[in-house]
């Protein structure tokens, strides 16, 4: 049963928040957003108080409160009972299905941070350009599950859109926005550009673009302890 309160995110261009956001338009649920400059725990006055980690995204839905991306869009389709964007348990490739939404993060989206820091968001004198090529070889290694995946598919579950595409789509994406995407292979490259032709993708993306993530990161001198 859905609250009768509207959902409520916080969320920073391009950041992980993008998950839930595109999960939201995905689904045509009414919700609340505040968005916010990149890193919010040192941008945003009083984010804080509003959530102790200081990360991005946080997600309130009545009583619940939530800080993990993928976790939210997972909430969200069991919450609004949307299976047209998930499966439910018994369904054949649920297991399948929650793989991808934890893979997304755990093992797609945290290399690419570390490269990213240690490449180009810290300062000149404490950048690693060894641990960053490492980190960036890390997360390309990791798609070959993926890789091997989608040869013959156009989504990643059921032949059809569901949430592991849009977390699995947003660690893509990033590794676009870092400069990562020209290791991809084809088939991984043609499956983000069919990802990136949704309207509620480009619903999503079009809030607030002059908060760019990376930008406000740059400006904040390269801290990315917010990932």
């Amino acid at each position: 049963m859905a609250s009768l309160s509207k959902p409520k995110l916080w969320h920073c261009y391009n950041s992980r928040s993008l998950r839930p956001l595109w999960t939201l338009e995905e689904m045509g649920i009414e919700y609340d957003l505040e968005v916010m400059l990149f890193p919010p725990r040192y941008r945003h006055e009083g984010y804080k108080d509003v959530n102790p980690l200081g990360t991005v995204p946080y997600f309130v839905d009545g009583e619940i409160t939530m800080t993990e991306s993928s976790g939210i869009c997972l909430y969200l389709v069991e919450r609004y009972r949307q299976y047209d964007f998930g499966l439910e348990p018994d369904h054949p490739e649920y297991g399948d299905y929650l793989n991808w939404l934890f893979q997304s993060d755990a093992t797609l989206t945290f290399p690419q941070t570390v490269h990213h820091r240690y490449s180009v968001l810290e300062p000149r004198e404490r950048r690693l350009p060894q641990a960053a090529d490492d980190y960036a070889t890390w997360f390309i290694n990791r798609l070959a599950r993926l890789d091997d995946h989608i040869v013959d598919r156009e989504y990643l579950c059921d032949n059809r859109m569901t949430i592991a595409d849009i977390c699995i789509g947003y660690a893509l994406l990033l590794g676009e926005l870092i400069g990562l995407s020209d290791r991809y292979t084809t088939q991984v490259r043609d499956y983000l550009a069919r990802l990136k032709t949704r309207p509620a993708f480009h619903r999503a993306q079009s809030i607030a673009p002059e908060t760019n993530a990376f930008e406000s990161l740059k400006a904040a001198n390269g801290r990315l302890d917010e990932k």
